[in-house]
């Protein structure tokens, strides 16, 4: 028997740390402390969480960076071997793969991640995206197409599948015509590991309705989130399921709220990657459809700041105010980035961590 999957463990509030693979986080920043990224980096802040009792590691998926004079993102660590490596430094933390589904064959994703679970001992999950940034596609000689969902549809049925059969079958699709398929080992978790898909579009969500565990969506008001929560639980219930809900937020926690505001300000405006946020932003609305519109007219900041996520900033005890207002519309929790996540967990760990505790949002 393996150990329940973190993600489904007694906290009622769950927490995990994205976008630490790559440089910058999700900050677009020219601060001399952003967040380089380097492998041990990576180790020691996986570490932090791990012993922190933080429940997962969230990667994201990136082959070129946004430009600008820090070139944003362009170096992150490949999310399969990544979460391989970390397996082995850790315990009790989940760590989850972000693919994108028309650049990696459903074969060897089923293989790779197989393989991570087996290392972790059941700890796997698998980020389920369908790509959005052609600029990253035609570097692997493709386009982004207009019906990704679909073949994500035939993409995880294959793994699955792979997975249970114990025969060689074949796989007649549209996208994918397969001979004699066979995956061995199966992963520890069945029928396949944890999944997971960020989508603010109605493909996406039907998608992450019918075949993932929990949907990750974005908002720009905490109190607009309950939509999003009503929106994939009725899309759920259509096909009989249950699917929880995520967010992700960029994080400034200080002793006062003033030092926290003014700390925002400087790295998110003053030093902003000017050149890479407007990159940013500009494929973001031109091809991801990732957030509503007054994201992008009102909020530039935030994409400076954390990729266009909200922002938590302020004391511990605003930020764990501002998460129980995040758990009251329905969300079952948050993965969340930082300038420097060697500098800023551990005192988000030692500080926020009791304060959820006492407001009953954690048991550990």
């Amino acid at each position: 028997m393996i150990k329940p999957h973190p993600l489904k463990g007694p906290n009622k509030f769950k927490l995990g740390v994205f976008s630490m693979n790559a440089d910058g986080g999700l900050a677009m920043t020219t601060a001399p402390e952003r967040w380089r990224a380097h492998w041990d980096d990576n180790l020691n802040a996986a570490r932090i969480a791990d012993s922190a009792g933080l429940e997962f590691l969230l990667p994201i998926a990136r082959w070129r960076g946004f430009g600008g004079v820090t070139h944003a993102r362009e170096w992150s660590f490949e999310t399969f071997t990544w979460a391989a490596g970390l397996a082995t430094a850790t315990e009790n933390i989940a760590l989850f793969m972000t693919v994108h589904v028309p650049l990696v064959h459903p074969l060897q994703a089923a293989k790779a991640l197989a393989t991570v679970d087996h290392i972790s001992g059941g700890r796997a999950g698998l980020n389920i995206v369908c790509g959005w940034n052609p600029d990253e596609f035609a570097m692997f000689g493709q386009t982004v197409g207009e019906r990704t969902y679909d073949q994500a549809e035939e993409w995880i049925t294959i793994i699955e599948r792979a997975y249970k059969s114990r025969e060689p079958f074949d796989f007649a699709g549209e996208f994918y015509d397969l001979k004699g398929v066979v995956s061995r080992p199966a992963s520890l978790q069945a029928p396949r590991p944890v999944t997971m898909n960020a989508a603010f579009g109605a493909p996406g969500r039907n998608y992450a309705a019918r075949h993932c565990d929990y949907l990750f969506s974005t908002f720009s008001e905490i109190s607009e989130g309950r939509a999003h929560v009503v929106d994939i639980a009725n899309r759920a219930a259509e096909v009989g399921r249950d699917v929880g809900v995520y967010t992700v937020c960029h994080v400034v926690c200080r002793e006062t709220q003033q030092e926290a505001e003014d700390y925002y300000r400087r790295y998110a405006l003053e030093l902003a990657d000017k050149g890479a946020v407007d990159d940013h932003m500009k494929k973001k609305k031109e091809f991801a459809h990732s957030h509503d519109d007054k994201a992008f007219t009102e909020y530039r900041q935030r994409f400076a700041g954390g990729a266009g996520t909200y922002p938590l900033v302020g004391t511990p005890e605003k930020i764990v105010d501002d998460l129980i207002r995040i758990m009251e519309q329905g969300y079952a929790g948050a993965a969340l980035s930082f300038v420097n996540y060697t500098y800023d967990l551990p005192f988000f760990c030692d500080r926020v961590l009791p304060l959820m505790r006492q407001a009953g949002l954690r048991m550990n």
